[in-house]
């Protein structure tokens, strides 16, 4: 199982790139790719969408159930993956890549969530 040191995770599954841009993005983690099995599609957020931190943002339907995407803080949703509209089992093959699900710019920082760095995350499982 992958886990990039270079995002932190939070405990539903989710992980959290920092862009340069100050957005952030967001996807599942290769432990819930692998969870929900082969991913057969993702509804995604509209962009422009302003949504508050806990909201399901995407919803993300494999062959055996469907999972849920959130916002990890208050935000307006800058940009969607449109390519899983196509391909949404890219997440199963690349879910740290080019199977990211959406960017958000927060409405405020970061700092204050209570996100898992790559270590915490794997602990987190067992």
């Amino acid at each position: 199982m992958q886990t990039p040191d270079d995002r932190k995770y939070t405990d539903q599954h989710e992980w959290i790139r920092i862009l340069e841009s100050g957005d952030i993005e967001i996807g599942i983690t290769d432990y819930a790719q692998d969870a929900l099995g082969d991913i057969v599609y993702v509804d995604l957020p509209s962009t422009g969408a302003v949504v508050a931190g806990g909201d399901t943002v995407a919803e993300i339907e494999s062959t055996k159930s469907v999972g849920e995407v959130y916002a990890p803080v208050a935000g307006t949703v800058s940009e969607v993956n449109t390519a899983l509209d196509d391909a949404p089992e890219t997440i199963n093959q690349d879910p740290y890549g080019t199977g990211w699900v959406y960017r958000l710019s927060p409405t405020a920082g970061i700092d204050d969530l209570d996100l898992l760095d790559a270590a915490a995350y794997v602990a987190s499982l067992d």
